[in-house]
Order: C-alpha cells, then sequence, then structure tokens
C-alpha cells in the first residue's frame, strides 16, 4: 500500500487540472447516469449513487445537472447508454496498469486506449493479467497538521478500518469498500474533514521506477487520465519525491 500518499496528491493536482478543462463534469455525470441505472435513483438506497453525489458536490455540479444525469440513468429522459469496461497492461519498467473505463462506444474506446499504452512503450494484456495486483478499499485521507492518528484511529476502528497510519503529513485510513458508509458517517458525526474519501484500488506491491522510465510511466498515467472516457486509472509504481516533483513540472 506504500505510494497512496503520493499518488493522493498526483490525483489531486490532476483534478484541478481536469476541471480546469471542463472534463471533470463529464465524468461525473457518467459515473452518477451508470449508478442510476444500476441501483435507481433514489441515493438513500444506492450507496454508488451517494459516493457520485459526494463528487458532484465536491465539483460544485449544478443541481439540473444532476438532476439530468439520474433521470438519464433511470429512463426518465432519453440519454447515451454507457457501458463499463476494464482495461489491463504494463507501462515501461514492468509497471502494472489498471484501466477503469465508461464509454458508448467500446470499439472507439479499445483503439483509443491501446494507441496510449503504445505511444508510451507499454503494452495491453489479457483480462485478468494485472487485476489480482490492485485490491479494492474504502481509503480516507487526514491532513496529519489538523488531526492526529490517535485522534483519527478510535473512532476509525470502531467504524470498521483495517489500518490507520501516518504518512507523508497525512493520516491515512483504510478499509473495506462495505465499511465506506459506516466510516464516512462516523468521521462525519465527529466533524472529522477528511481532505478525500473514497472506493479505490490499492497495489499490493509498488515497482520503483526512475529516469527515462519514469517519465514514460508518468506519461502513460496522465494520458490515460485525460481520456475522456477513463474513471480511473491504478498503477503499481514509486517514483522519489525529488524525481516526481521534476517531472510534474
Amino acid at each position: 500500500m506504500s505510494g497512496h500518499s503520493k499518488w493522493s496528491t498526483i490525483k489531486r493536482k490532476k483534478g484541478a487540472i481536469d476541471a480546469a478543462r471542463g472534463k471533470v463534469f463529464t465524468k461525473i455525470i457518467k459515473e452518477i447516469t451508470v449508478a442510476a441505472r444500476m441501483g435507481g435513483g433514489n441515493a438513500d438506497g444506492n450507496p454508488r449513487l451517494r459516493v457520485a453525489l459526494d463528487k458532484a458536490k465536491a465539483a460544485n455540479m449544478p443541481k439540473d445537472t444532476v438532476d439530468r444525469a439520474i433521470k438519464k440513468g433511470t429512463g426518465e429522459l432519453e440519454g447515451v447508454h454507457y457501458e463499463e469496461v476494464t482495461y489491463e497492461g504494463y507501462g515501461a519498467g514492468g509497471v502494472a496498469f489498471y484501466v477503469e473505463v465508461t464509454t458508448d462506444n467500446k470499439n472507439r474506446t479499445a483503439s483509443e486506449i491501446r494507441n496510449i499504452f503504445t505511444k508510451a512503450h507499454g503494452n495491453l494484456g489479457a483480462s485478468g493479467s494485472v487485476a489480482y495486483m490492485f485490491h479494492r478499499k474504502a481509503v480516507f485521507v487526514f491532513d496529519a497538521k489538523k488531526l492526529s492518528e490517535d485522534q483519527i484511529l478510535e473512532v476509525a476502528l470502531e467504524a470498521g478500518a483495517d489500518d490507520v497510519r501516518s504518512e507523508d503529513e497525512q493520516v491515512i485510513v483504510t478499509a473495506s469498500p462495505d465499511n465506506f458508509e459506516n466510516l464516512k458517517k462516523a468521521f462525519e458525526q465527529k466533524k472529522f474533514t477528511y481532505e478525500s474519501g473514497e472506493i479505490t484500488r490499492i497495489p499490493e506491491t509498488t515497482q520503483h521506477v526512475t529516469s527515462d522510465a519514469a517519465a514514460q510511466v508518468l506519461r502513460l498515467y496522465q494520458t490515460l487520465e485525460e481520456s475522456d472516457d477513463v474513471d480511473n486509472v491504478y498503477a503499481n509504481f514509486d517514483i522519489e519525491e525529488q524525481e516526481m516533483a521534476k517531472l510534474m513540472e
């Protein structure tokens, strides 16, 4: 699970860039639509929709945009039919990539993802080739300057957390996805404000990369995230802090 804090930082930076480009709304709308189609339009009985609505709120998405996305998912309004697809592969230095996609055209998306991997000196693999390396987890990240590990520990463990640890001026709580809602409610009741709370995938081990391989891997990661059809990118690489800062400039 090492390296998660670094990638939380990258995802926040990338999130800001995506928002500036107007892409974040598109991704959240698709997530709301799919969640509503699969579990109904009532957020009280649809955990996945609740998570998507939290993202919409954090992105300051207008209420009418959210309502339209829900209605398109439930069939009350005509909309695009989206499918969820995953892609697995390797980047430079043997780094594993697991990519979650929501698309209205699988052929177009498959071609785009393949081209992205190829241009970054990577290659797509068969289904199941890397999925086993990434564990689905609920993850909450706190600013250690505002809340200590001891403050969070008791509340988190009582609500079903598997692990609480400090890393790079952050306190990171991990748990089974089934306990996401329990933890969210427990933290809100205590008025513990977290920097991020999500259901994500964490690599079992990380692959250290340097120099040219690091640049190629990071380019692959960034290009995949910039694709309109890509929801989430998971990769098991680790880069030294100094080199990371240089590459992110």
